[in-house]
C-alpha cells in the first residue's frame, strides 16, 4: 500500500506540475556575455530576444531571499528547470552541476561564470573537479541566468549542457550587508543517529566614490556533514582462514546493495567537519560614462577533517577499523563467515586558492563596443592527507600511523577573451548585431602523491608514490550575427573555430613493474574543430514566440582524463592520452505563450553525442576484467521535452506559482568497446524531473514559500543492473519538500526560518543526500 500511495503521489505531482510550472527567465546585465546584456526583459508577453539563440531561465536576488534556504551559491538555482547541483552536504566541495542532458559526474559538460570569471574547473571531468562555488557568497549575488544548450558561438564546447552566469553586486551608492545563519540536520542511517549542525556568516560593504566603485566582502562557513560513505565488508573466498588470523566481531548492519545482493555495513566514514573562508575585493573605475575597468581578487580557503565511526566491536569491546595484512586482524568473523574490512581511515585537507580578473569594457550601445578580459585561478595550496591505520588503530591516537599525502599546489587555469560588438545601424535596434572575438585558455595539472612513514597528520612527505602532470591550451575565434531580416523575425547564425593542444603530459607510479617504466611521458597532441550555430525566432503574435535552434559543440579531453593514471594489479594502467574529443549536435524547438498573468514555455530538445567521454570496461582489450577507465563511447542520443510556467497573483493577490516538468530519454546507440551496453541508459540522467514553487507575499513584511523537487528513475552505471537504487551506493529517485518564512523586522533587518526535505526523505546519489535540515537566518541590509 505505501508503494501504491507513493506512485499516486508521483503521478499527481507530474499532473500538477504540467499545468503550473514556471519560467523564471528575467534577463539582466551580465559582464560575461553580451547576449544577456542585450536580451529583452520577459514580462507578461513573450518577445523575440535580441542576439540570444537559446532558452534561458533565471532567478533574482529577491527571489532567492524569498524562497531558497541558500547557504552556498550552489544552492540558489535548485528550483530552475532541469538543473541539479549534487551538493551532498552544505559546503560540499564536489558540487557538480547537472543539466537536462548532462549528469552529476560530468563536471566539464557545462560552464559556470561569475562576472566573466570562470568558476568551472576544467582540469578534469568528474567528482573532484566541480565549479568553484565557494568563490561566490549567496549574499553577493544580484541574479543568476542560465542559457540551455550549446547554441551560442560565444562559448566553448563545454557549454553542451548549458551556461550559468552569476552576476554579483556593483554598488551605485554606499551599501552594507551582514548575514548570520545556523542550520542543523537530524540524520539516521544504519548505526548512525546524530545531529549535524553548522553556521554561516557573511559581511560586505560597497560604495561609489566619484569614478571609483569598490566592493569588499567576507564569508565564513563552519559545517559538520553527515557520513558520505559507509564501509562494506568483503566476503573471503575459499577456505576458512587459519587460526590466529581472524577476530570475531559484532555490530554490522545487514542491507542490500544496488544490485539487490546482501551486504554488511561495517561503519560510517568520510564524516567531514569543514571550515571555509572566502574574501573578495572588486574595484571598478569609470574612465568615461562609456568605458569601465574592473579588477576582482578572490581568496578561498578550506580546512576539513574527516573522521570515521566504525560499528564493529570485538569480544572485549575494542573498536575494529580495518583488517590488516598480518596478525589476528587479517579477517573478521561475522556470523561464522569471514570478511575483510576497509575504508575506516581519517583524513585532513587544506586548500588556499586565489582567483583574479581584470577587464576593460566599453558600453556606448552605438556602432562599436568591445571588451578585453583576463582571469587567473591558482591552487596556491591544495593538500590532502589520509591515514593508513588498521586493526584497532583509529589513526587518531597519540601515536599516529603513516599514510599518504597528495598535493596539487601550482595547478590552475588562465583565460583571455577579446570581444567585440558591431552594430552597423549604430544602436541596439540595428538590423544586424555582430559579435566576434578571440579566446585563449590554459590549464595546468600538477598532482603528486607521497607516502608518509609515520604520523600521517604531521609527518613530512616521504617517497614519491605517483604523480600526474600535463597542460592543455585552447585558442578560438568566433563570430555570430543576430539579423532582424523582417518584422518579428530574428536569425542568429555563427561559428566557433577552436585550436587545441595537449602537452607536457606525464605520470609516475612506484607500483609499476617491468616492462612498464616508473615514469611515462606522452607526445604532444594538437586538434582543431569548427562548431556552427543557427537559431531562428518568429514573433507569431503578441502572445506567441516560436524558436528553433541547432548547434554543434566539441569538448576536448581534460588534462586528468588523458594523463591522470591509476595503476592496478597486473600492471594495468587506466588512462588514455589519445582520447578523442566528445562532440554533440543539439537541437531545440521552443514555443513561448504569454498568459494573462504569466508566461508558459514548452521546449523539445535532442542531443546526439559522439565519442562521449565516460568511464567503462573495455572488453576488447582486457576481456573478463572489471577494470574501468575513461573511454570514448561511440554514440549517445538524448531526447526530451521541458515545460515551464510562471503565474503571478494566481487566485489571490500576492501569490506566485512557478515550476517545471521535464521528460528525458537518453540511450546508448553504439559502443564498440562494450557492445552489451547498447540500448542502455547513460548514468544519472533521470527520466522525469519536476519543480513546483509557491510564494505568498502576505504583506510587505511577511512572505511564505513552499517548494517540491522531484527526480525520477535513473541508473548509476552503464550496465543498468541497479535494480535497488534506493540504498547506499545506488542513485535513487526523490521527492523533497522545502518551506521558508521571511519576516522583515525593521527597515534594514529581516529574519527567516526554513526547512529543506521536510518529509525526511532518504535519497542517494551513490552517497546519501541530506535528510531533514532546519535553517535560521538573521540579515541586515543598508
Amino acid at each position: 500500500m505505501p508503494n501504491q500511495m507513493f506512485k499516486l503521489n508521483r503521478l499527481s505531482l507530474a499532473i500538477i506540475a504540467s499545468f503550473s510550472c514556471s519560467s523564471l527567465a528575467l534577463a539582466a546585465d551580465s559582464e560575461a556575455d553580451k547576449q544577456l546584456s542585450e536580451m529583452l526583459i520577459k514580462g507578461d508577453k513573450p518577445a523575440v530576444p535580441v542576439n540570444l539563440p537559446a532558452t534561458t531561465e533565471g532567478v533574482s536576488a529577491k527571489q532567492i531571499d524569498e524562497s531558497v534556504n541558500a547557504v552556498t551559491s550552489a544552492e540558489v538555482i535548485k528550483y530552475l528547470p532541469s538543473l541539479l547541483v549534487r551538493e551532498r552536504y552544505i559546503g560540499d566541495r564536489n558540487g557538480i552541476l547537472a543539466t537536462r542532458t548532462t549528469n552529476t559526474a560530468g563536471s566539464a559538460q557545462s560552464i559556470v561564470y561569475a562576472d566573466a570569471l570562470l568558476l568551472s574547473n576544467f582540469l578534469g571531468n568528474g567528482y573532484g573537479y566541480p565549479p568553484r562555488w565557494g568563490m561566490v557568497s549567496p549574499e553577493e549575488i544580484q541574479r543568476v541566468d542560465v542559457i540551455y544548450g550549446p547554441f551560442s558561438a560565444l562559448y566553448p564546447g563545454n557549454s553542451m549542457g548549458g551556461v550559468v552566469q552569476i552576476s554579483t553586486r556593483t554598488p551605485e551608492k554606499f551599501e552594507a550587508h551582514a548575514n548570520l545563519q545556523a542550520f542543523q540536520q537530524g540524520y539516521k542511517l544504519y548505526g548512525t543517529n546524530e545531529n549535524y549542525d553548522g553556521a554561516h556568516a557573511s559581511a560586505s560593504i560597497g560604495d561609489k566614490i566619484g569614478a571609483w566603485s569598490i566592493w569588499l566582502s567576507g564569508d565564513h562557513l563552519d559545517t559538520h556533514a553527515h557520513p558520505m560513505q559507509f564501509g562494506i565488508a568483503g566476503l573471503k573466498k575459499g577456505s576458512a582462514p587459519a587460526a590466529g588470523t581472524f577476530t570475531p566481531v559484532s555490530g554490522a548492519y545487514g542491507d542490500k546493495d544496488q544490485m539487490g545482493n546482501p551486504e554488511l555495513i561495517t561503519g560510517a566514514n568520510t564524516i567531514e567537519h569543514t571550515v571555509q573562508d572566502n574574501g573578495k575585493i572588486k574595484l571598478a573605475y569609470d574612465f568615461s560614462p562609456t568605458l569601465r575597468a574592473t579588477y576582482a581578487l578572490g581568496f578561498w580557503q578550506n580546512n576539513s577533517d574527516t573522521r570515521v565511526d566504525s560499528y564493529l566491536k570485538d569480544a572485549v569491546g575494542n573498536t575494529l577499523y580495518n583488517t590488516a595484512s598480518s596478525g589476528p586482524y587479517q579477517y573478521v568473523n561475522i556470523g561464522n563467515r569471514y570478511y575483510t574490512v576497509s575504508g575506516m581511515n581519517p583524513g585532513r585537507a587544506e586548500s588556499e586558492h586565489w582567483m583574479q580578473g581584470l577587464s576593460l569594457k566599453s558600453n556606448t550601445q552605438g556602432v562599436w563596443d568591445w571588451e578585453a578580459a583576463f582571469s587567473d585561478y591558482n591552487y596556491s595550496k591544495d593538500i590532502s592527507r589520509t591515514a593508513s591505520g588498521t586493526g584497532t588503530d583509529s589513526g587518531t591516537g597519540t601515536v599516529r600511523p603513516g599514510g599518504q599525502i597528495t598535493a596539487m599546489d601550482g595547478s590552475g587555469w588562465q583565460n583571455l577573451d577579446l570581444r567585440g560588438e558591431w552594430r552597423p545601424g549604430g544602436s541596439l535596434k540595428s538590423e544586424h548585431q555582430v559579435s566576434l572575438g578571440y579566446h585563449d585558455d590554459r590549464y595546468v595539472l600538477d598532482s603528486n602523491t607521497y607516502n608518509i612513514a609515520a604520523d600521517w597528520l604531521n609527518g613530512a612527505a616521504g617517497a614519491l608514490s605517483g604523480n600526474s602532470k600535463g597542460n592543455t591550451e585552447t585558442q578560438a575565434l568566433y563570430v555570430q550575427d543576430a539579423w532582424r531580416f523582417a518584422p518579428g523575425w530574428m536569425l542568429v547564425a555563427g561559428g566557433r573555430q577552436e585550436f587545441w593542444r595537449a602537452y607536457n603530459g606525464s605520470n609516475y607510479s612506484s607500483a609499476n613493474k617491468a616492462p612498464t617504466p616508473l615514469n611515462v611521458s606522452y607526445s604532444d597532441r594538437t586538434d582543431t574543430a569548427f562548431s556552427p550555430k543557427l537559431s531562428l525566432a518568429y514573433q507569431v503574435s503578441a502572445d506567441w514566440v516560436l524558436r528553433g535552434s541547432l548547434g554543434k559543440a566539441v569538448r576536448f579531453p581534460t588534462v586528468t582524463e588523458m594523463f591522470q593514471v591509476i595503476s592496478l594489479p597486473g600492471n594495468v594502467k587506466t588512462n588514455d592520452p589519445n582520447l578523442k574529443p566528445e562532440q554533440v549536435v543539439s537541437g531545440e524547438l521552443t514555443a513561448e505563450r504569454g498568459l494573462e498573468n504569466g508566461l508558459w514555455r514548452v521546449s523539445l530538445f535532442q542531443e546526439d553525442k559522439q565519442d562521449a567521454l565516460i568511464s567503462q570496461v573495455d572488453t576488447t582489450t582486457i576481456p573478463g576484467t572489471n577494470i574501468s577507465s575513461v573511454q570514448n563511447i561511440d554514440k549517445i542520443r538524448t531526447v526530451g521535452i521541458e515545460t515551464a510556467v510562471q503565474l503571478n497573483d494566481l487566485w489571490i493577490r500576492g501569490f506566485d506559482l512557478s515550476g517545471s516538468l521535464t521528460y528525458t530519454d537518453a540511450k546508448i546507440l553504439q559502443d564498440d568497446k562494450h557492445t552489451a551496453y547498447v540500448g542502455n541508459h547513460p548514468p544519472r540522467i533521470p527520466s522525469w524531473r519536476a519543480t513546483l514553487l509557491g510564494v505568498y507575499h502576505a504583506s510587505d513584511r511577511l512572505s511564505y514559500s513552499a517548494a517540491i523537487r522531484y527526480s525520477g528513475r535513473q541508473h548509476n552505471s552503464l550496465d543498468n543492473l541497479d535494480i535497488n537504487p534506493g540504498t547506499y551506493g545506488g542513485t535513487s529517485d526523490y521527492l523533497l519538500a522545502d518551506v521558508k518564512v521571511v519576516y522583515k523586522l525593521a527597515k534594514q533587518w529581516s529574519t527567516s526560518l526554513g526547512v529543506d526535505n521536510i518529509g525526511d526523505y532518504k535519497a542517494y546519489v551513490y552517497h546519501p543526500y541530506p535528510q531533514r535540515t532546519v535553517f535560521a537566518n538573521l540579515k541586515f541590509d543598508y
